[in-house]
């Protein structure tokens, strides 16, 4: 089998499902968080550190791996897994969100998008064939259609923007000829119940192997949000797998899940880290705060974690504060054991019938940073 969705167990309570994709590097467990490794790395943590906290998919990004250091490296030094060292599944976004987000945008039409390069302003064209080709030449696993991500609150546009999403689908599945690699469409439509109801059945109809959420939680509400979701996830096929873009706070993992998400990405446990943020059960903890200055204890009590095994609160902050790498990689060590353990207690609790009392349990004890916005938007944005 080279690639496929095999679906071991059903929540009675909600939608949430385990599973398992098979693809050429192994299999995923679903549901599953992918760390992000924009530029064919997770920043700060090596490919056997990855292993070790038991990460079974990361996800890299076109747009940069196309601007530097070039499709064509990649591919002869072996494609992603070959280049970075790193030999399970990989998944890569079509860089359709960083040039809307993140490069100088010059034109949009039915033939594709035109933009400046946000490193040396030198002028490109992604058009659907291009952004298969390069994604066919990063051999990743699992590749995406190229999409537009509109404004979410502005239907007309949304209107527009999903015509041409859809015609790019088609063009994508046909310039599409690595049968190794499976192509995930993407369904658009803002917060409009009509145009993801349309989207959804538009690119189910294109039979794709994979189907992936976009333009959500870039700056709606999250119950706009959540209802985006309940409308447009029982349209697409229960024998498939389905990943929301972009999307992967602690909270978010629950309410994804429980409306029959199996794979989510996001730059957030890294990003935060580099700022001293770190996740706990109750929350985040800031480290940078003083009263940490002299704590003896690890960043969790109970975490099993290699940062909180061998270091305290009190050593973190100070490498933190005194801007030392070090402080970085211990505190992104931390963040990816707690989402990547979180998901598995998930998964666990999905396949022995507990998924509701995790999940009740869990939230009831989170505190949720309120308005918390699309993280990988932020973290394109800083990288300009």
């Amino acid at each position: 089998m080279v690639f496929g969705f095999e679906l071991l167990q059903e929540d009675p309570h909600s939608r949430a499902r385990a599973g398992v994709i098979h693809t050429p590097h192994g299999p995923i467990p679903t549901p599953v968080f992918a760390p992000v490794g924009t530029q064919a790395t997770v920043k700060a943590v090596s490919p056997r550190e990855l292993r070790e906290l038991g990460a079974s998919l990361i996800l890299a990004n076109t747009y940069h791996l196309y601007l530097r250091p070039g499709p064509d490296i990649v591919a002869d030094l072996g494609g992603l897994h070959g280049f970075m060292g790193w030999d399970e599944p990989i998944m890569t976004d079509s860089g359709g969100f960083q040039v809307f987000s993140l490069a100088h945008l010059r034109a949009v039409d039915t033939t594709g998008v035109t933009f400046r390069s946000h490193l040396d302003g030198s002028e490109h064209l992604f058009t659907p064939e291009k952004v298969i080709e390069i994604q066919e030449k990063l051999e990743a696993d699992i590749i995406l259609c190229l999409d537009e991500c509109p404004e979410p609150l502005d239907y007309d546009y949304n209107v527009q923007a999903l015509a041409r999403t859809h015609h790019w689908a088609e063009r994508c599945r046909a310039a599409h000829t690595h049968r190794d690699q499976a192509l995930f469409g993407i369904v658009q439509g803002g917060v409009f119940a009509d145009l993801r109801r349309q989207s959804a059945e538009f690119i189910t109809d294109l039979d794709f192997p994979g189907y992936s959420i976009g333009g959500l939680s870039v700056g709606e509400p999250k119950e706009l949000m959540h209802e985006m979701l309940e409308v447009t996830v029982p349209l697409l096929p229960a024998d498939k797998p389905r990943h929301l873009l972009g999307i992967g706070s602690p909270e978010d993992f629950f309410e994804g899940v429980a409306r029959g998400i199996d794979i989510f990405d996001c730059v957030l446990p890294t990003r935060i880290a580099r700022n001293g943020a770190l996740f706990v059960r109750t929350g985040r903890l800031n480290i940078r705060n003083a009263r940490y200055a002299d704590d003896p204890a690890p960043i969790e009590e109970g975490c099993d974690c290699y940062t909180c095994r061998h270091f305290s609160r009190a050593y973190l902050r100070h490498l933190i504060m005194a801007k030392e790498i070090l402080g970085l990689r211990l505190a992104t060590l931390h963040n990816l054991h707690f989402m990547l353990n979180l998901m598995r207690e998930i998964r666990e609790a999905i396949l022995a019938g507990t998924f509701a009392a995790l999940k009740k349990d869990f939230l009831a004890n989170y505190e949720i940073v309120p308005h918390e916005v699309r993280q990988r938007s932020r973290e394109a944005r800083s990288m300009r």
